[in-house]
């Protein structure tokens, strides 16, 4: 793995790890930014998440503004993100 590929992990797991004492509106707009972020770290089309659905911790369902809907979640330490159908 490259110093740059450890980088965006890094950068990725560290987004999707922050928080801080906010509404749960303002969470939701988080998460939907930071998965936005995420997924164009790994490189896959999206454009904007549109919404994102909790499945437990530090797993989420995003939806795309072009469609796409993708998993991201963290496994061994890394992020993943998967396409769905």
């Amino acid at each position: 793995m490259s110093r740059l590929e450890k980088s965006l992990i890094l950068v990725a797991a560290a987004t999707m790890w922050c928080a801080g004492t906010s509404l749960a509106a303002d969470e939701e707009v988080s998460d939907t930014t930071d998965l936005t972020a995420v997924i164009a770290l790994q490189g896959k089309p999206c454009g904007k998440v549109v919404s994102a659905a909790k499945r437990g911790e530090n797993d989420y369902v995003a939806t795309c503004q072009d469609g796409n809907r993708y998993r991201v979640y963290v496994k061994d330490g890394r992020v993943i993100v998967e396409k769905l159908g």
